[in-house]
């Protein structure tokens, strides 16, 4: 059965929340993340980010079952201390912070990568950047020491998938956070546990994704509320 990649709207995201919470509980669980998840937790999370004003929820489906998500809102439209990192790191490289777009998760299960369902992800967060005016996206990215206990044999990070659709790290903008980790898990993390690096792309035509028999973008986004 083929992949659909969409937007969730209206009733869909409510309904979808269980669901949702499940799958990034499942996902944060691996390494790079290793989060203790909580399903309360995770479904007020979600709950939250699809009510902030322009904000697109993508699932993948691989029939009714959601097997992926990815999500994406304005800056401006995070919370203050959300935003204050980027604010002090960003601003100095003459970016307006609240005009960026910030991308939250892109989370998949394993069987279904390496299909094109994450660039589909990502078209479909662009293209809501896009709508809103938005010159510029930015996404945070878990980076572990190399001889972490924890990484698994083969580990590969996704610097390449990242740099092919035209991101790049923001020299200096990395900041080490165990207070939103460990919200956002429902744990206590390490104090090594979490480096953040922040990313930014311009956002002009998103590339082309490779084809993919199972991956499928489907309808464009919503457009921006303003």
């Amino acid at each position: 059965m083929s992949v659909t990649v969409r937007p969730l709207t209206g009733a869909e995201v409510g309904a979808a929340l269980e669901d949702l919470a499940a799958l990034r509980i499942a996902v944060f669980a691996a390494y790079p993340y290793l989060y203790d998840g909580d399903a309360a937790y995770e479904a007020a999370y979600l709950a939250e980010y699809a009510a902030a004003a322009d904000a697109v929820l993508v699932a993948a489906f691989d029939g009714a079952r959601i097997v992926g998500a990815a999500t994406a809102a304005p800056m401006i439209h995070q919370k203050a201390e959300f935003r204050e990192p980027f604010v002090a790191r960003l601003a100095a490289l003459g970016l307006d912070v609240d005009r960026l777009f910030y991308f939250g998760e892109s989370v998949l299960l394993p069987d279904y990568r390496g299909q094109g369902i994450g660039h589909a992800f990502f078209d479909h967060r662009e293209a809501q950047a896009r709508a809103c005016g938005t010159n510029a996206a930015c996404f945070a990215a878990v980076i572990r020491p190399e001889d972490h206990p924890a990484r698994p044999l083969g580990y590969a990070p996704h610097d390449a998938f990242w740099t092919r659709r035209g991101y790049a790290p923001v020299p200096g903008a990395g900041h080490r956070t165990g207070v939103e980790g460990a919200r956002r898990g429902g744990g206590e993390l390490q104090a090594d546990a979490v480096l953040v690096a922040d990313v930014v792309m311009d956002a002009g035509p998103p590339p082309t994704p490779p084809a993919s028999g199972r991956g499928e973008a489907g309808k464009a986004s919503p457009a921006c509320g303003r």
